[in-house]
């Protein structure tokens, strides 16, 4: 899971559709933002072949943003393309209203990964494997390449488009204290740990920082780094599994050497430039500035290892046809245009959107976007990088889903409850939600048939 001449911090650090989708805490109402006005479905004109062709996504639909992508990242494409941006609701019913009646106007559809299932389940999206293998040069992410064909061994749903996600940043001031043989670009967590003890010793002070004030992005960091990395699940099936219970009693060390003022901490690019912490894990969005301020005093890298791998979660967007598209040929063209190095890194630059191939970050962006940039690709490269996908399907109940991992966090961590108590208590409000919501298994969990179970 780029950011540059876009006026990041002008945006208060809300990339449209990016925090609504994966960053927003339950019950918080979207970012405010100037929003982009389109026109209702019936107006839109159908695309023919050789002609303009709708480009129609729920991402950057704040009118500079929409702006940016139609003047800029769209203006030398070899089709002419009109993006539409809409939110979610409508963008849903559009696209399901003009299949169902058979009346296809959009040619071209770009969502995030969670988007993009009820389509493919419903049969609405083309079969793009012919283009994938087309496109295999530019070095998309093997991880992502595996997720577009939505659990099937034969068929590619979507192209991977680009990517947000969350690193760590690291003070330049904690690298001498580095463990003996460690990768700064290749941690495991127990290597984490070390490194913030071995500060703490030195320093008398608990550097290592986490988003857990109110409107942090904790909750984020259980269900795709920690779970992940130590259960191989998503934090449904092994919930209370005994490796999640040594996952927790990991996570109650290491919080030792946590700064205390973590439980108030909602953006952690605050406490980085305060330097009232050295590392600090958080989603790039709320660490650019820091990065854009100071890039010089500050590194950033992939999220550490656990046992089952180097768990992570993308915001991961992709390119799909709708069936009975006016104009296959040319959404394949923009297709084929959006995922070229030039594009990717210009969607990096004007969008915050980061590369989803190996394409090269130019040197001339902001050094601060580069630091991101790189940091990502990194990660997601990682040979045991293991993608954990969004919440998908909960539908009212996301919040009350991700309460749970906090709920936890509070008990075993800030309370000191016992670890496998307190997980069998809340596996049972976990298990009422996805039997309440009907949401099957997301990756890396396999995928089920109904409800999501807790083992």
């Amino acid at each position: 899971m780029r950011h540059v001449a876009f006026q990041f911090g002008l945006r208060a650090l809300v990339v449209g559709s990016l925090f609504v989708a994966a960053c927003a805490q339950p019950a918080q109402p979207p970012a405010s933002q100037p929003q982009a006005t389109s026109a209702p479905a019936a107006a839109q004109p159908a695309a023919s072949a050789g002609g303009s062709l709708v480009f129609f996504s729920n991402q950057f639909k704040p009118v500079e943003e929409q702006g940016k992508m139609q003047d800029i990242i769209l203006k030398d494409a070899p089709v002419k393309a009109d993006y539409i941006p809409e939110d979610p609701g409508p963008f849903n019913d559009r696209l399901n209203a003009e299949e169902k009646a058979g009346k296809v106007t959009v040619s071209l559809v770009g969502g995030l990964h969670g988007d993009m299932e009820p389509f493919v389940r419903a049969g609405y999206l083309e079969d793009l494997t012919p283009l994938a293998q087309k496109l295999n040069d530019r070095g998309l992410a093997p991880p992502f390449m595996e997720l577009a064909r939505m659990g099937t061994k034969d068929k590619t749903y979507y192209i991977p488009w680009m990517q947000a996600t969350y690193v760590l940043a690291i003070n330049k001031k904690a690298l001498q204290y580095l463990p003996q043989g460690a990768d700064v670009n290749a941690l495991t967590y127990t290597q984490l740990k070390d490194w913030a003890s071995a500060i703490q010793k030195a320093t008398n002070k608990r550097m290592l920082g986490f988003p857990a004030g109110p409107k942090g992005l904790l909750h984020r960091f259980f269900q795709g780094y920690l779970y992940p990395s130590y259960t191989g699940s998503s934090g449904v099936v092994a919930f209370k599994s005994p490796e999640a219970v040594a996952m927790w009693k990991d996570f109650k060390d290491m919080w030792q050497y946590v700064n205390p003022q973590s439980t108030n901490y909602e953006f952690m690019q605050e406490p980085l430039a305060s330097e009232e912490v050295w590392i600090a894990w958080d989603h790039v969005a709320r660490l650019i500035n820091v990065a854009k301020d100071k890039p010089n005093d500050f590194v950033l890298v992939p999220a550490p290892a656990g046992p089952k791998g180097r768990g992570f979660m993308p915001v991961l967007a992709g390119l799909g046809i709708p069936k009975g598209a006016p104009n296959r040929a040319g959404a394949e063209q923009l297709i084929d245009y959006l995922t070229q190095p030039k594009q990717q890194s210009n969607t990096a630059a004007q969008l915050a959107f980061f590369p989803v191939t190996n394409a090269p970050v130019p040197s001339e962006l902001n050094p601060g976007i580069k630091l991101e940039a790189d940091a990502v690709q990194k990660q997601s490269a990682s040979k045991d990088a293991l993608v954990s996908l969004l919440p998908i399907g909960l539908g009212a109940k996301g919040g009350d889903f991700n309460n749970v991992f906090l709920d936890t966090f509070q008990r075993v961590i800030v309370k000191n409850e016992d670890a496998q108590t307190v997980l069998e208590a809340q596996a049972k409000t976990l298990q009422g939600i996805m039997d309440e919501s009907k949401a099957g298994c997301w990756a890396p969990d396999p995928p089920s048939d109904g409800p999501c179970k807790v083992k």
